[in-house]
């Protein structure tokens, strides 16, 4: 009798026979000595590799991004994913490089992100769990920083640090909104000092942003050691170079540094490195595995997190800028159900069916909703890149809904838009895709441009981003933002990007707003800054950088079966 065709995730993951990691990466001319083996199915590449393979000039460079997505997520990864699939199922050698997922939101809401149906990265057991360690190394080391500021403070101060300035929180990398705001301290003089701080979710963890921006092991140490952790008694900064802890936290790093090399469904490779979220980080995987990446290929498909307002803006105006490194292409991932969603009459809960009316044809609100595609579209074009938009195929939806926001997302300026089914057909689901994307990087010369040069003040940084890419009339400006802003530029580091830190459901600081809102104002209610990240970040609403979890979170379904093998990851 046949045996029944899987259906979960991790289902069709295990019926995969997986490669040994060896020979996927002989195919990308990686040599077997170039390989750090975590098991037979994954491996670390040491950045010692880009001694040997140089620069590929011809390379393609490909992001994807997408919509403003519902909170069920709109296959951004699946279609990352499946992407490269495509360009390798058309006959040309292509990479994709991806983040390692938190294991806050695997526990949290989504449960996984290794992708989907038949476009995952495998084994998605290790993607989505712990990998080869890299969040961890991130966790110690951020941790081992606050650990010694509370210990210098306690044993003489000799840097005479303000206790009540010290910026530098812990981390860990779990859900846990009881944490956002502690005490540390108490119990005695023998404990510390008393103060108030609070935990971070490790991907928002300044480290994490460093380890992703960094060129190589001597950049990730001097960054490290710009890490600024509070204020002296007169007003100085302080600096974890100064507290003597930088050391010691790079050596926490030194196997972090190199990106996991890993391989999909189909056997072609991906490089997994860094987890920073793009709603309150700069939300894109580490620009060494790009590097690594572009050298062994023709294609690189890499991912930036949640919508284009968020990811994709800091991957132009963060990541590129940093690495000097410029895309060919850009891909915007939409769904019929999120363009339903940005109509305004349905709501997505997490944890709840879809409403029943939202699964039958509905072109009028796909219509409606293709507001925030448009905009998303406009907005792309600005950077002079081509856009490529893909339609990720769902079920439910209809030829004339897809057939409505196809024809919309062309006549608004898309280089192509097209229909993807990765997720039920794998590498064959995305060739018209792939086929699209190759079409694009060979028609279009690039004329690539950010929005706003380094020397632009920084109060109008954040207005080009909140007027230029979220379209608000203006920015206002809280008064301890103000300060901050005005103590930064004192201190010359003016030049640096900003990461704006936003709700990632909305064009505007609101995540009630949906499709494209207009007739609003962002407000920024304090600046951060990250010295060694080499950014700052300004923090709008009320975002927040420790996520919690909800009434009934994925950890529920998550156990071990009677052979000790992961259940109700998906």
């Amino acid at each position: 009798m046949p045996q029944p065709r899987p259906s979960s995730d991790l289902e069709i993951a295990r019926a995969t026979p997986l490669i040994d990691i060896r020979q996927v990466a002989s195919r990308y001319g990686i040599e077997e000595d170039e390989l750090v083996l975590h098991g037979k199915h994954m491996a670390k590449v040491p950045l010692s590799i880009l001694d040997r393979i140089g620069e590929n000039p011809t390379a393609k460079y490909i992001d994807v991004t997408a919509i403003n997505p519902t909170p069920l997520g709109e296959g951004k990864t699946v279609t990352s994913i499946g992407l490269g699939m495509g360009l390798n199922h058309i006959g040309k050698k292509a990479i994709t490089t991806l983040r390692q997922p938190s294991m806050g939101p695997v526990f949290g809401i989504k449960g996984g992100a290794a992708g989907g149906g038949l476009s995952q990265v495998i084994p998605m057991e290790d993607f989505n769990l712990h990998l080869t360690g890299d969040t961890h190394a991130v966790g110690l080391a951020n941790n081992l920083l606050a650990a010694w500021v509370d210990t210098s403070i306690l044993m003489e101060n000799p840097h005479r640090i303000d206790p009540h300035s010290v910026t530098w929180k812990r981390c860990i990398d779990v859900n846990d909104r009881t944490l956002r705001n502690i005490i540390v301290g108490l119990g005695g003089p023998k404990n510390g000092i008393p103060r108030e701080t609070g935990f971070d979710i490790s991907s928002a963890s300044e480290v994490m942003a460093i380890l992703g921006l960094c060129a190589g092991a001597h950049d990730l140490r001097e960054r490290l050691g710009r890490i600024i952790i509070g204020l002296n008694e007169v007003g100085d900064p302080v600096t974890a170079e100064e507290m003597g802890a930088a050391g010691s936290m790079a050596v926490l790093l030194k196997d972090a540094i190199h990106p996991t090399f890993m391989q999909t469904l189909e056997g072609t490779g991906c490089f997994v490195h860094t987890g920073p979220f793009a709603n309150i980080a700069h939300g894109n995987s580490s620009i060494v595995a790009d590097r690594i990446a572009l050298g062994l290929c023709d294609y690189v498909v890499t991912e930036s997190g949640f919508g284009a307002d968020m990811g994709a803006e800091k991957f132009f105006n963060i990541k590129c800028r940093v690495s000097g490194m410029k895309p060919d292409a850009v891909v915007l991932v939409a769904t019929i159900r999120a363009l339903k969603v940005h109509s305004g009459r349905y709501k997505v809960v997490p944890g709840k069916p879809l409403p029943v009316r939202m699964m039958e044809e509905d072109i009028s609100a796909v219509e409606e909703g293709c507001s925030n595609l448009r905009r998303h579209i406009e907005n792309l074009g600005k950077f002079g890149i081509p856009v490529i938009v893909a339609l990720n195929r769902f079920p439910s939806d209809t030829d004339g809904e897809i057939e409505s926001a196809l024809n919309i997302a062309r006549g608004t300026g898309a280089f192509d838009a097209v229909l993807s089914e990765v997720h039920s057909r794998g590498g064959e689901g995305g060739a018209v895709l792939a086929e699209a994307v190759v079409k694009a990087c060979d028609e279009v010369d690039v004329e690539f441009k950010m929005t706003y040069p380094d020397d632009l003040p920084l109060r109008d940084k954040i207005r080009a981003i909140g007027t230029e890419i979220y379209r608000a009339d203006g920015v206002d400006f809280k008064p301890a933002a103000s300060n901050a802003i005005r103590k930064f530029e004192k201190w010359g580091l003016g030049n640096l990007p900003v990461c704006m830190a936003k709700t990632q459901y909305s064009f505007s600081d609101d995540p009630k707003k949906v499709g494209a809102p207009d007739g609003f104002r962002i407000t920024v209610r304090d600046v951060h800054l990250s010295a060694g990240a080499g950014f700052l970040s300004a923090l709008t609403g009320d975002i927040i950088t420790m996520p919690g979890l909800g009434s009934r979170p994925a950890l529920l379904q998550i156990d071990l079966d009677d052979e000790g093998l992961p259940q109700g990851l998906f």
